[in-house]
């Protein structure tokens, strides 16, 4: 459980890779925009 030990995120950061202990950095989320509203005037 140190820098040897490739399943914690020290060990990941040391060997320089990634996994579910380590993952990538999350990419942002896209805004979503409101869809316009239409007037329903009949």
């Amino acid at each position: 459980m140190g820098k040897g030990d490739v399943k914690t995120k020290r060990g990941k950061i040391v060997n320089g890779s990634f996994g579910v202990s380590r993952p990538h950095k999350a990419k942002k989320a896209a805004k979503v925009t409101p869809a316009v509203k239409a007037d329903k005037k009949a």
